[in-house]
């Protein structure tokens, strides 16, 4: 299992814009195979910058995911919200607990 960690810093006043996309996303995803769980995070002292934390089953899971019409629909939409790329970091998952949904 994989997690993927995403850092994103969002253009001023789009912040409630993207949460509603990324909602979206994430409900698509949770169909996928593969999916694990996904969390959305706001850094307290940060509130244009967003922490998506995603698991899957594998790194090509994720990739199926990207390539998904879903996927790439939203990443139009969250492109222009964006004020700058994502930054990402991937870890192997060493040990999970219970995540309630």
């Amino acid at each position: 299992m994989v997690t993927i960690v995403t850092h994103v810093e969002l253009k001023p006043g789009a912040e409630s814009e993207w949460d509603r996309t990324m909602h979206e996303r994430l409900r698509a995803a949770e169909g996928r195979p593969g999916w694990v769980a996904g969390i959305l995070l706001q850094p307290a002292d940060k509130p244009n910058a967003r922490v998506i934390v995603g698991t899957w089953e594998s790194r090509d899971a994720w990739a199926a995911w990207h390539r998904d019409a879903a996927f790439r629909e939203t990443r139009t939409r969250l492109d222009g919200l964006e004020a700058r790329p994502a930054q990402e970091w991937w870890h192997e998952v060493l040990e999970e607990r219970g995540l309630a949904a």
